[in-house]
């Protein structure tokens, strides 16, 4: 996907490699023109998207079944979120890389009531015909280090303006209501300042666990729907 001319040269502008977090921000703020339309792009990926998952939570209600999201929340990336990734990536300071290279400009986190409800909107999801899936992270199956657990899905979805249809790319998070909560509190706590090291080493330790109790709670909850649809 090409970004057009003006917005690609904007952010070139932004280029110095000495340049600070806040003299990028500044200069962010004099090029809100081509900016903003870069962003739109995003947020119209992200509509796209909820709409996708709002119709099929419709749809399993109307099958006679439960819904099986319980809410959707999206955000789009920071400024100074993205200026960050530029560093730590090493990526070309100019939108058609941003584009190209960041794969989580646009999020949207769906939370469901059960685990097996997360792969079931994921399969109805990936199935639909104009979405594009480019990479999958099984992070429940496959806990990160910390106890982290997620469905993370990159996806390309097609948005349409007045002369012309983009792919967008954006992440999707699926997650139960308990993974959720433990991955808010966790990012919460984690990002505390001035922890010595042995206060770290609990927290690490002692968050660890809890979502290894929260992961068991969601296959006993997920037992329990089993029978009680079954009966």
């Amino acid at each position: 996907m090409n970004i057009n001319n003006n917005a690609a040269l904007s952010l070139r502008k932004l280029a110095d490699s000495d340049m600070t977090e806040s003299e990028f921000l500044r200069s962010v703020e004099n090029n809100l023109i081509p900016m903003q339309q870069f962003f739109t792009y995003y947020k119209c990926a992200i509509m796209e998207i909820e709409t996708k998952f709002r119709v099929l939570n419709e749809q399993f209600s109307i099958n006679g079944e439960s819904n099986p999201i319980e809410f959707i929340q999206s955000r789009i990336k920071s400024y100074g979120s993205i200026y960050r990734k530029i560093l730590s990536h090493n990526i070309p300071r100019n939108l058609e890389a941003i584009e190209s290279t960041i794969s989580d400009i646009a999020g949207i986190r769906v939370v469901c009531s059960f685990v097996q409800d997360i792969y079931r909107l994921a399969d109805c999801f990936l199935q639909q015909d104009d979405i594009f899936l480019i990479k999958k992270k099984d992070y429940i199956e496959n806990p990160k280090p910390n106890g982290y657990r997620s469905l993370h899905l990159i996806v390309e979805v097609p948005i349409f303006l007045e002369n012309e249809k983009r792919l967008v790319k954006a992440e999707v998070q699926l997650r139960t209501i308990a993974m959720d909560f433990w991955a808010s509190l966790e990012h919460k706590l984690r990002y505390k300042k001035d922890l010595p090291q042995y206060k770290l080493d609990m927290l690490t330790d002692d968050l660890k666990k809890c979502a290894d109790q929260s992961a068991q709670w969601d296959i006993r909850m997920q037992a329990i729907k089993n029978i009680i649809e079954h009966d």
